[in-house]
């Protein structure tokens, strides 16, 4: 079995291995002709149900053949300009060379002696995104798994920030479409049900800074401690920003820390048109980004930011075995010093790469494209008299509504946009997502694919309209 370990003696192996299952994912990228079979949980799951993990293959060829069954033939493939839902976003190949060297290598970057040079490449990356923020020269951070751990360290530096011992006391607002892991971190750190209160949006689904000023003057009054403002800069259901200056400015009268998590957002910061967008996300105390959402990374990718470094102290321990304390006198850079977990991957690598080879004008010019794209989507949404649209993006976000001619009761529009979600998903000619707005079911599309075109937009809401016709026929047919 020790032919299997990686090292000197087994390279040429590993070229082979590699090469192999590289030229599998080629070939099925270069044929996929729609974002997903369709196959159902009842198909799929018997396939892999009765693969028996006790006896292996043996043979690199024969694994790879049958990943093609219970893997590669069925998995969603976000590369596809029909892939609509979620913010997932289809990788750039510098990114996915840095990925197959990290995993390779296999640098853990915890500490100074499992990773060296990651080390400082990690550290050059906060700087980097620190810098394009605009958070001064005592900023600092540390890679994380995704937005939601982001937000959760931001939230603890918050609540050691607060200085009370009563937590019950502690209040967190942030907007009504803000993600459902401000609510969760809440949970997490041992906060009350009540701790977060929700803002209501505008119809721009902004925060309403009039009546966060009115939810932050009631804490005061009753006694209450203002531990953290959460603003988004690109909600998951819209891509709004919230109107970040004035947030700021009423974080600083109260003594709240200010927290951005611009996970979708934060690819305004390489735009080459629209980072004015995020004017006064310099004046936040800490940041949430997701490279792997709008920088073109392969998941897992994100980094929290923080204005003042010496706040990271919150996350700090130390072990004699891992970083004991006189690492830190002699000066020795441990990154696990900063962050919520111990062992942790290599990320960095990937976003270094990308920006070695294609600089961050490139990683802006492709996001602009989609920024674009959403605009023109806009645009024939708002003239289709089949739709009802939202509110015009400011990311690459649109949610709007299949409205028949014929058809008046809500709850049975709701179930016709449903229906021709599922159906749409079964055929699979395109992936859309959904979410619910004032109680009702819309659906959404998430542009994050520059070779995506408002062609395929159009066709898409064709295939909707289509579905969902066919169930309203369906039901008058039942009905009589």
């Amino acid at each position: 079995m020790r032919s299997h370990l990686l090292n000197d003696t087994t390279a040429e192996q590993y070229r082979r291995s590699v090469t192999e299952g590289v030229e599998r994912v080629a070939a099925k990228l270069a044929t996929t002709q729609r974002p997903f079979t369709g196959v159902t949980v009842d198909d799929l799951a018997p396939a892999i149900e009765q693969i028996d993990l006790d006896r292996p293959l043996h043979d690199t060829t024969a694994v790879l053949d049958e990943l093609e069954d219970v893997y590669l033939r069925d998995a969603i493939y976000f590369h596809h300009p029909r892939y609509l839902a979620h913010l997932n976003c289809p990788v750039v190949i510098p990114a996915v060379l840095g990925e197959a060297i990290l995993s390779a290598v296999n640098s853990s970057l915890d500490t100074w002696d499992q990773s060296a040079g990651g080390t400082l490449i990690e550290r050059k990356l906060i700087d980097w995104t620190a810098a394009r923020i605009g958070l001064g020269e005592n900023a600092d951070g540390v890679f994380t798994s995704g937005g939601s751990q982001s937000n959760l360290q931001a939230l603890l530096l918050a609540r050691e920030e607060a200085k009370t011992d009563d937590l019950g006391r502690l209040r967190i607002f942030a907007s009504e479409v803000s993600h459902f892991s401000v609510k969760k971190s809440a949970k997490l750190l041992g906060l009350g049900q009540d701790a977060v209160v929700s803002i209501p949006v505008d119809h721009e689904k902004r925060m309403q800074t009039v009546a966060l000023a009115h939810e932050l003057e009631r804490c005061a009054k009753d006694g209450l401690v203002p531990m953290a403002v959460v603003a988004t800069a690109g909600t998951t259901d819209f891509g709004s920003i919230d109107p970040l200056p004035e947030v700021a400015e009423l974080c600083a009268q109260h003594g709240a820390w200010m927290h951005v998590d611009a996970a979708y957002g934060c690819g305004l910061l390489t735009s080459l048109t629209r980072r004015a967008r995020l004017d006064g996300i310099e004046r936040a105390d800490s940041v949430t980004v997701d490279y792997h959402k709008s920088f073109f990374q392969p998941v897992s990718s994100s980094a929290l930011l923080v204005k003042d470094a010496t706040t990271l102290r919150h996350a700090t321990y130390h072990a004699e075995y891992l970083n004991p304390r006189r690492m830190v006198q002699e000066r020795i850079p441990n990154q696990v010093d900063k962050s919520l977990q111990t062992t942790r991957r290599f990320d960095a690598l990937k976003l270094w790469v990308t920006l070695r080879v294609m600089g961050a004008d490139g990683i802006g010019q492709l996001f602009d494209e989609v920024c674009d794209l959403a605009q023109e989507g806009w645009k024939l949404l708002a003239a289709d008299p089949r739709y009802d649209v939202v509110v015009e993006p400011s990311l690459s976000t649109l949610v709007f509504r299949y409205i028949p001619a014929t058809v008046t009761d809500p709850a049975e529009i709701d179930r016709a946009n449903l229906y021709a979600r599922k159906a749409l998903f079964a055929s699979g000619e395109a992936i859309v997502a959904g979410t619910k707005v004032n109680g009702r079911h819309y659906l959404k599309f998430t542009l994050l694919n520059p070779e995506t075109k408002a062609s395929d937009i159009a066709a898409v809401l064709d295939l909707i309209a289509g579905h969902a016709e066919q169930y309203l026929g369906d039901s008058l047919d039942r009905a009589s």
